[in-house]
């Protein structure tokens, strides 16, 4: 089985920042495309920030030039850097990822528990 732990989350005022962490464990052989997702009250799971396995990144427009996806292949570890940050960036924010247990395999996509942000003064 596979498990993603994130950790990271907490109170920050507006402006400050946070460092996400997600790490996968268990059975891996290959993590490929790792995901940040976050999740407001009341609203729909959006899609934060994208890393490949390579490490081509994507973000969404709210994000740009304030939050970095990075990642440590060797960990099995995926990290989101978020800068001056926004109220409007309060959430549970999720990561996933797509993981092949054994070569050949087919990935399959796991997802944490979540790790909530707030954003407040």
């Amino acid at each position: 089985q596979v498990h993603l732990v994130e950790s990271g989350g907490g109170l920050v005022q507006p402006g400050g920042s946070l460092r996400l962490s997600c790490a996968a464990s268990g059975s891996i052989f290959s993590a490929n495309v790792m995901k940040w997702y976050r999740q407001a009250p009341g609203k729909q799971r959006d899609l934060v920030a994208t890393i490949t396995s390579g490490g081509s990144t994507n973000y969404a427009d709210s994000v740009k030039g304030r939050f970095t996806i990075s990642r440590d292949n060797a960990k099995n570890t995926v990290y989101l850097q978020m800068n001056s940050l926004k109220p409007e960036d309060t959430a549970v924010y999720y990561c996933n990822g797509f993981i092949q247990m054994r070569f050949g395999a087919p990935a399959s996509s796991y997802w944490g528990q979540g790790t909530q942000v707030t954003v407040s003064s």
